[in-house]
Order: structure tokens, then sequence, then C-alpha cells
């Protein structure tokens, strides 16, 4: 246990445990807040513990509460001790610790406070399988469980990674798994069929970065923690469920004896409650809480039919109900809408019960709100898918920036040195065009996943979407009518120009499809104040002033199932090649990336309409950088130092740089690139260097180092992501000190020469 601030987090046997404390506070003092504050973050009441003999969560008042800590517990599966310590320094570094004084001090007067964001690992680490299983048994025996297992998937001679997982899923299901693998000895359907669960289980290929490893460590022992909650929150529900369906039981049971009694219970029950006659289905008493709900006069529903108390929701639905009743079945717990007086939609649970009174057949009828949950679970749904797809896009399209960077390059080197009027010239042309139409799916793919660069300004809405109607127009066709309505003085946003042109087109192009034999095409801009919870499209609370942007069309329109899912990548209801399912999951991510939401209204044969909503900002509008003009390849005789992991990619840089006479210095990685430069015969003038690179530097780490060495060193970073997804805390500005991927051989060879050439270095600080 790190409590010695003087102790560094070194690797402990498999029998130990590894907590990182901040600042050698003693730890006994945080692990007791941390639960106190972690029970009442949860909501919960009744104490809990989690069982390793029924692996789930079991009221008790004989053992102290578990709620999910705020430090979670990762356990590290691999026969190499290395990896255990690349583990403990990527999730697990040495904090800065506080002054011993100020610590007694505030332990004296209780006034230690915990950061309430941070996020701390245990970690613990096992060898073998077989003593993996062991500790994961102990850590649930004294009700400490693990959140998360990083395990490998060779490790001789004991179980293999697959078994292992397979034997730790025996005893905790709910572990969140991830294989490290360098080698591919199971295919993913092989891993499907022995595990049986993908949902708790991620595959990571190895060389890993330490980024993937952290968002791996916080997302799944984030989703570990949520998904404790939820059952947690499932267990009050189906308590509440049990002792409401005691109450009515017992009143069902006393109701010849004591009428009066069933009375007081029906009526002050916290569940709707209604009793009809047989087999007319007339409301003959209805409780307070129905009334509520129905949103309906007692005189209004007494009389009423079933109709009457579900607004002809779902039809069918109801006469399979009291066709069970007729048969002596106890419908319960049936998933329907209510739509109350007021048109509020309602998710309710449905349950009938036979009742006898006067020698007369009655049903029972109760109705429970769960509105709240089924939105609290939509919106953990949807996050999660959110999550995972972003994730994987992120990913593809970085691998896609370095290979169209690649292609893009020598086509460009190739056309440098033929005619303009041969049959080369005209596939290069087709080639270039390809990349270019593959940029742009690729920008489309970071902006859904927010890793798109951007460049972010105060501009005017109105003027923007003024200038961007043009294309609009070309793009709708002749046959669909536009009209655009600007509200005056509007406030600004902060945002990217060229991502609200690809939200105006995209939202263009899905109105086009929806109104193939024309129709029109209604954009408007407003100023609003909000004042809102949370929403299934948008999990934040918004509170204060907005501008909103309003897309209508007069098209087909769409049913709830396809609104439910217009904002998944790659979702189109269109034919095959008509289109890449990307415009609307484009559209939701540059949103989001605008710190706005969007809402959707849309009908069958009703149109659609799209309102995005941007914060309003306070400063004026700022006038746009103006481009550059670039003749030709500005040349050099600086020395430059190119650092890269990808190995085509630095081969086409020192290419290019080579031919306009620079003298060009290569490194694959950070370590390489500081041996390079220290045993260099002259001096370094420019370091091009990767954000993400492997050997445990990273770009803006290498350029503070070589800037020890060399104050005036000019610096210049690229990368396919948005540098803050890198963890890079260096200000980089676009076309001075950061180049982002794909780039051209003349934009290239524009911010080197303009670099070079500027008096002072731009800060990487």
């Amino acid at each position: 246990m790190c409590s010695n601030p003087s102790l560094s987090c070194a690797a402990r046997p498999a029998a130990s445990w590894l907590f990182c404390a901040q600042g050698g506070v003693p730890v006994l003092r945080i692990h007791l807040e941390l639960s106190r504050r972690g029970q009442e973050r949860v909501g919960v009441r009744p104490a809990f513990r989690i069982s390793s003999q029924h692996h789930g969560l079991m009221n008790t008042t004989a053992h102290p509460p578990v709620t999910p800590p705020a430090h979670h517990r990762i356990l590290v599966v691999d026969d190499n001790p290395s990896i255990h310590t690349d583990f403990l320094k990527i999730l697990c570094p040495r904090q800065r610790p506080k002054d011993g004084f100020d610590q007694w001090e505030a332990i004296l007067f209780d006034e230690v406070q915990e950061a309430k964001d941070t996020v701390r690992f245990e970690l613990d680490s096992a060898h073998q399988g077989e003593e993996a299983l062991e500790m994961v048994k102990q850590a649930l025996a004294v009700n400490r469980p693990y959140a998360l297992a990083f395990v490998d998937v060779r490790m001789p001679p004991g179980w293999d990674g697959i078994e292992t997982v397979s034997r730790l899923w025996e005893v905790q299901p709910r572990l969140q798994v991830v294989i490290c693998t360098a080698y591919s000895d199971y295919s993913w359907e092989e891993m499907r069929a022995r595990l049986g669960r993908p949902d708790n289980l991620v595959v990571l290929k190895k060389p890993f970065d330490n980024v993937e490893v952290q968002q791996l460590a916080h997302a799944l022992t984030r989703k570990w923690e949520l998904n404790l909650q939820a059952e947690l929150k499932m267990e009050q529900l189906e308590a509440m469920v049990r002792t409401r369906t005691a109450e009515l039981e017992q009143a069902n049971a006393n109701l010849a004896r004591s009428e009066e009694r069933f009375a007081k219970a029906f009526h002050t029950s916290p569940v709707a409650m209604a009793i009809q006659s047989l087999p007319d289905r007339r409301v003959v008493d209805a409780n307070e809480r129905m009334i509520h709900l129905t949103g309906r006069r007692r005189e209004e529903l007494i009389g009423a039919g079933a109709g009457g108390v579900f607004n002809a929701s779902a039809p069918p639905l109801v006469e399979s109900w009291y066709a069970s009743l007729a048969r002596g079945e106890v419908v319960r717990e049936q998933e329907t809408e209510l739509r109350d007086q007021a048109g509020n939609l309602h998710q309710v649970l449905v349950s009938l019960a036979p009742v006898v009174l006067a020698d007369q057949p009655h049903a029972l009828l109760a109705v429970r709100d769960v509105t709240e949950r089924a939105q609290l679970e939509q919106q953990l749904r949807q996050v999660q898918k959110m999550e995972a797809v972003g994730q994987l896009a992120a990913g593809i399209a970085h691998d896609f920036n370095n290979i169209l960077t690649i292609i893009q390059a020598h086509a460009e080197l190739i056309a440098s040195q033929i005619t303009d009027d041969g049959p080369e010239a005209r596939s290069l042309k087709e080639i270039t065009r390809a990349a270019n139409r593959a940029t742009d799916l690729i920008r489309q793919l970071l902006a859904f996943s927010r890793k798109q660069v951007m460049q972010f300004r105060y501009l005017d809405l109105n003027e923007a979407i003024q200038g961007s109607l043009g294309m609009v127009r070309r793009l709708v066709g002749e046959h669909i009518r536009l009209h655009f309505s600007p509200a005056p003085r509007l406030p600004t946003i902060y945002a990217d120009l060229t991502m609200l042109e690809q939200i105006l087109l995209n939202l263009a192009s899905n109105a086009r499809d929806a109104m193939p034999k024309g129709g029109e095409i209604e954009i408007s801009t407003s100023a609003l104040t909000v004042q809102r919870g949370a929403t299934p499209l948008d999990p934040e609370e918004r509170h204060g002033e907005f501008v909103r942007l309003t897309f209508t069309d007069t098209g087909c329109g769409m049913d709830k199932t396809t609104l439910n899912r217009i904002f998944e990548p790659f979702f189109t209801t269109k034919g095959v090649g008509a289109g890449t399912g990307l415009g609307l999951s484009t559209v939701f991510g540059a949103v989001r990336q605008h710190g706005g939401w969007i809402e959707v209204d849309s009908h069958p044969g009703q149109g659609t309409t799209f309102q995005v909503h941007f914060p309003a900002g306070a400063q004026p509008v700022e006038k746009p950088p103006t481009p550059l003009e670039i003749p030709r390849l500005l040349r050099g005789r600086e020395t430059i130092l190119v650092a890269e992991d990808e190995d085509a990619l630095r081969e086409m840089v020192s290419l290019v740089l080579t031919r306009q006479g620079y003298s060009v210095l290569v490194a694959t990685s950070g370590p390489e690139a500081l041996t390079v430069y220290e045993s260099a015969g002259c001096p370094i003038d420019l370091l091009l260097t990767d954000i993400v690179m492997p050997g445990g530097i990273m770009g803006g780490e290498l350029a503070r180092r070589l800037r020890a060495f060399n104050p005036e060193l000019k610096v210049i970073f690229t990368s396919g992501y948005r540098p803050g997804m890198a963890g890079v805390d260096v200000s980089l500005v676009d076309g001075e000190n950061f180049l982002p991927k794909p780039y051209s051989i003349n934009k290239l060879a524009q911010i080197v020469r303009e670099t070079l050439d500027r008096s002072v270095p731009v800060s990487a600080n």
C-alpha cells in the first residue's frame, strides 16, 4: 500500500494489494470516507454485500455496506513480470505528496477532502491463471471484488488466457476482461464459442499504447460501476414490487373480513390502482395515484371502460390481458405505454388480478409508472453504444489517415515528374480523387468519434448558413424549394466553420433523399433560454442561453423504430451502395463536439424537423485566417529530425524534404529520436514529430527534452487525431506548429519553411 509518500508504487507479490493514494494521507481514513461518500452517491440506504456464493447483491444488516468505490480494483494476469511493471506505471503513476504538517493538521481538524473527480486504481498481480482465480475468490470473500482484469493469452505452463477468463467468470460473472495478445491464437468466433460473454470482453493487441490501456481501464471500470449501480436500482425496484404485491395479496385475503381496511390500503397506495367490474370492465373505483397518473377526474374514471384508462393504447395487448384474466390467470408486470389526459406518455408496468366483491367478479388493476427508470436505462445503453462505436471508428480513422497521407504524397510526387496530358496523369487524377473521397469519409468518422481536428472561433451562425446556401441548393436540386429565415441580432457561437457546413450538407442530403418528388426545406435560427434536465439523446442537464438551428423538410418522415437508430454509424434505410450511413452520425458527433445537442421530431408522411442547439457565446465575431497561396514547393538547407513510427510515411516525408534540399535525420520512436539527436554531427534546426509514438516517449515529451538541449529548436507536431485526444498538453495551432493528417507535400513544404523562418519558436508548453 502506497500510504508513505516517500515510497514509489512498485509491483507487489500476488497475495498483496496496491492502493495509490495522493499525498500520503492515512489510507484508513480515506477508505472510510470514500465508502461513506460512495454510498451517498449511489443513493442506497440498505446495506448490502457481494456474496461469492450467490455472485450477486444481498440485503444484510450484519455486514458493512459495499458501494461502488472512487477507486477500482484491477487484476493483471501475465506470466511476464515486466508487463506488471508497465501496467503499474501506466495506471498508477507516483503522486506528489503533501506537506506532512498539512496532513496532520487536516486530520486533527477533520478537514481531509478528496478530489471528487480523481479516479484511482488498485492493482494486483497474478502470474498464472490458477493464482488469479484464487485472488478473485479471496476478493469476493472480503466483499472487495475486482472490477477489471487484464489477461494475457499465453501463460505457460498453466491455463491459457481463455481458460483463465472462463474460470474467473464462473466465480465472478460481472468481471470486465481485456484479453491482451500479440498472436492470433483464437478468432473472435472461437472466443465467443468458448466464453459466450462478449459484452464483458475486449481484445487488446500487443504492443499497445499507454492511452489505450488508460482509456480501457477508465471505460471498463466505469462500466462495471454503472452495472453495479443499475443492479442496486433493480434490487430496490424489485423490493418495492415484492412489497406492493404482498400488500395487494394481503388486502385480497382480508377483503371479506375488513372492507374498511382494504379501502384504506387501496386509496393510500403509492401504486396507481383501480377496480373494474367483469366482464364489462367498467371502473367502479380508483385511488388517488391512478387519478394523478391518468390526469382525469374521478367522475370521468368511474364508469369508464378499459379504453378510458389506457386511452385505447395497444388494444390487442389490452384484450390479451383480459383474456388471460378470464382463464383465471393473473397478469403481472406487463409493459405498455399510457398517455395521460395532457398527452404525456408514460412507460408503465400493468398487473391484473381477479377479486370477488359482493359475490361479483372484479379485476384489481395496478399500474406502476417506470418512465424514469426506462429513460435511465436508455441513456446508459446509448452512452455505451456510442462510446464503443466511437472508439472503433477513431482507431480505424487514425490508421487510414496515415495510409492516405502516403497515397496522396506519392501521387503528387509522381505527378510532378510527368506531363499533364498523358494517360498516367489521368490515372493519378483518379487516385487523387479517390484519396480525397476517402479523406472526407475519415473526417466524418473522426467527427462522429469526437477526435477530428477542429478550428474553433466565434462566428455568426446566420453568416455561416448564408455562405453555405449555395452548396445546399446545388446538393438538393431545383425540384426542392429552399427557404432561410435568420433571427436578428443572434449571439455568436464558438464553432468550427467547416463542421457547420458539414452539418448543413448532411441534413440537406438526408432531406433530399426523403423528397424524391420534390418538396420544401425551411432553415431558421433563433436564440432561446433553456432550463431542463437530461433527455435520452442528451444525458446532460442544460441551463443557460443557446442558439438554435432548425432544419425542417416536407419529406416522407420516419417511424419510431427508424428514429431510434438514425444516429447510429452505418445505419441507413437506403439501398446497397446508395449511402454510407454516416451522415446523421456525423451531425450527432459534430454537434456534441461543439458542446451542444440535437433534437428530432418526425412522423410518417409528415416530414422531419431537426433542432440543433449550440451554447451562445459572449465574444464578437472573429475574422477567419487568410489562406496563403503556394505557387511552388519551398526549399531550404537546414537539418530536420523526423520522428514517425509508420515506416512508409517516414520514408515519404524524408524523400520529400530531401528533394527540397534539407538534410534529414529519421527516428522510429521517442527514445531513438533522443539518441539520433545526441549523436548528430551537426545542429538540428527542426523537429517534425508524430504526437503518438511507441517507446514510452510521446511527441510532446520528446519536444520538451530536446528543447532542454536547444531552446531555439523549432517543432512541428503531426497526428491523425485531434491533439487533445492524445493527452498532449502542448499549445497547437493548425498551420503554425501542427500538421493534421492526411496532408499534401505542398502543405508539408509550406509549414516546414514557415516554421524555420520564424524568429521565435512556437511554445510547446
